[in-house]
């Protein structure tokens, strides 16, 4: 097995993409409420601030801020994992099982640290625009399981974000 170089950083902000082992598969929409529930659980056992989230039917993107003491996100991207798995109905792969894995996500997952506030934007961009680019939806706020909609609440970006205004140009983060 590889040895991977992870980012330790106390108090950092990361980017995370968590992906089903099923690229076909629908389970995080499908179990939408077990997510968002696993996900309160997990904050609940070791704290971190989401800063944006969107959930697509096979994967996750996640950006967010660990306390200012901790650097251990691996332990709570196990615990979303595990957590997730755990009360999903159903069964993985007998070969997985055996390990007491189910099968579910794959065993890696991606994860980039933040380095600036242009960094951070890019990645609150990236996350938001995701159902787009995955041709779900045609337009960003047409996607219910994504933080745009608090963005939007509190007046960070417009409802027409990523949309086509006057003119053919595309809004952008902020504007």
């Amino acid at each position: 097995m590889s040895n991977y170089l992870r980012a330790w950083q106390p108090g950092g902000t990361f980017f995370f993409t968590l992906t089903l082992a099923n690229r076909e598969s629908a389970l995080l929409t499908r179990h939408i409420e077990l997510l968002r529930s696993t996900l309160r659980e997990a904050r609940r056992a070791r704290p971190f601030r989401v800063n944006a989230m969107v959930v697509l039917p096979e994967h996750l993107h996640l950006l967010c801020t660990l306390p200012h003491t901790d650097a251990d996100y691996a332990t709570r991207i196990a615990h979303l994992k595990a957590g997730f798995s755990r009360d999903l109905p159903g069964r993985g792969s007998s070969a997985r099982s055996a390990r007491r894995e189910r099968g579910i996500w794959q065993r890696r997952y991606w994860e980039h640290a933040i380095r600036d506030e242009r960094d951070l934007r890019t990645h609150i961009d990236y996350i938001h625009y995701n159902p787009v680019k995955h041709g779900h939806v045609d337009q960003v706020r047409d996607w219910p399981w994504s933080t745009f909609h608090r963005f939007v609440t509190t007046g960070f970006l417009p409802p027409d974000w990523a949309g086509i205004k006057e003119g053919g140009s595309r809004t952008r983060f902020g504007e």
